[in-house]
């Protein structure tokens, strides 16, 4: 004799497709960037704003001026002088170091600004901040002090 009381046998479950993609937020353009092993997520919207990555602004986030200049630049190859009178992020980063962490945010820009138009890609392209850097450090390999050094030989 089954037991009544278990309601999961009588109820259908519902189980998500997970190829199944989820229809994006209208409104935003959003782009993965990679860099050795930090990871960019980027979300741009085309109206003034600010840009804020992991909660803070950009300006905060990477304060050097060099910093500064770098992550502006899949904006000047596109045309734009000035990011923030045009567009607003969110971004999300995680992994490596800064600078690991600033050529992943620039790499989530242009891929998102390349989504804009052809001739935005044609131009990120040409300036080449579409391709992945995929230098890595290299691992470190058993009986050696690092990836390369090797213990001193010794003759006798």
């Amino acid at each position: 004799m089954p037991k009544e009381n278990n309601k999961n046998t009588t109820e259908e479950i519902k189980v998500e497709d997970p190829k199944k993609k989820k229809p994006l937020k209208k409104g935003f353009i959003s782009g993965t960037g990679r860099r050795k092993t930090a990871t960019a997520s980027v979300f741009l919207w085309q109206s003034k704003g600010d840009f804020i990555v992991n909660d803070k602004p950009i300006k905060e986030y990477f304060p050097s001026e060099v910093d500064q200049l770098e992550w502006v630049r899949p904006f000047h190859s596109v045309g734009i002088a000035h990011p923030e009178a045009k567009f607003s992020a969110s971004i999300k980063v995680a992994g490596s170091g800064k600078t690991g962490q600033l050529g992943a945010v620039m790499h989530g820009i242009s891929r998102a600004l390349a989504k804009i138009s052809e001739e935005n890609q044609i131009a990120l392209r040409k300036d080449g901040l579409l391709t992945r850097d995929s230098r890595m450090v290299e691992r470190k390999k058993y009986f050696l002090h690092k990836a390369r050094k090797r213990p001193q030989y010794s003759k006798r």
